[in-house]
């Protein structure tokens, strides 16, 4: 899945963005976290965060066929 995500990603945000997708499992929980500059944040985010969560309904499609649950969450990235 986390593959999945960073291509979604790589599509979206600016050519050349330098960005990091860490993905934690615990107790059948997948977490995601997303790293990336500060101006490329709302691009990830979207207009009343709709961008983020079709990724996360995306990530959700195969995750219920695991049984596990999915978060994303989005950071900025430290210079």
């Amino acid at each position: 899945m986390k593959q999945v995500l960073s291509y979604i990603l790589e599509n979206i945000l600016d050519e050349g963005t330098d960005f990091k997708v860490e993905e934690e499992e615990q107790d059948g929980n997948l977490a995601f976290k997303i790293y990336a500059p500060k101006e490329q944040v709302g691009k990830i985010i979207g207009k009343s965060g709709r961008t983020i969560n079709s990724m996360k309904n995306i990530l959700k499609i195969k995750a219920v066929k695991e049984n596990k649950r999915v978060d994303v969450q989005v950071f900025e990235k430290e210079a």
